[in-house]
């Protein structure tokens, strides 16, 4: 996902403190941590866990300096256990949140896969975002282009992920509607984007831009 869909993320959002940055941005932006019963930080995707809040950006190097540097202890102010897989924790739980999204939307209507469709509602307008697998060669990407510029691409899942979302094997093309769930999608997207490491992967495979 570009930069520009971190401009998604609503303003009205209230705003906390990353340990690792210092500085402050909307929750929606951030990842929540909390201190377990047993000691132990427990990333709270969902901010729904009891306790206060640890805040760390939605960005793999912050995240990477707040275990690195032991900061989830000091802003505890306690001694934690922190797993050493963590990180990669975060982005497990971030990329299962953005697929219920979009399997959600799908499920809602708001949502299709494949070339032919995809086209379709950008060419009519419905279309509010683009969806494309980091993975797809730049041929199949180019074959679309986003309905509003770079804020409205989603690429930072692969075409196997968004294929689960859809019940297929693979899937390099979709698109949603606008809608909460859409909305939702959007901003879990752009937290995954930054916590994702970004190697290019491997293309998705003759023929999968017509799934």
């Amino acid at each position: 996902m570009g930069r520009g869909a971190r401009a998604r993320i609503r303003a009205e959002t209230p705003e906390r403190r990353c340990i690792a940055t210092g500085q402050s941005q909307p929750k929606a932006g951030l990842i929540r941590f909390v201190v377990g019963p047993d000691g132990a930080i427990v990333p709270d995707v969902l901010g729904r866990l009891p306790g206060r809040g640890i805040w760390v950006s939605a960005d793999r190097k912050a995240l990477e300096t707040a275990v690195r540097k032991n900061l989830f202890a000091r802003a505890a102010r306690r001694p934690v256990t922190v797993p050493a897989d963590l990180v990669d924790l975060v982005e497990r739980l971030l990329a299962k949140r953005t697929l219920a999204l979009l399997s959600m939307a799908r499920k809602a209507d708001l949502a299709v896969a494949g070339f032919e469709k995809t086209k379709a509602w950008l060419e009519t307008g419905e279309a509010e975002i683009l969806v494309q697998a980091r993975d797809g060669s730049d041929r199949q990407r180019r074959k679309l282009r986003p309905p509003k510029g770079a804020e409205s691409l989603v690429d930072t899942l692969s075409a196997a992920e968004i294929g689960l979302a859809f019940g297929r094997e693979h899937v390099i093309h979709a698109a949603l509607r606008a809608g909460g769930l859409t909305t939702g999608f959007v901003e879990e997207a752009a937290r995954l984007s930054g916590v994702r490491e970004t190697d290019g992967g491997k293309a998705a495979g003759k023929g999968t831009e017509d799934v």
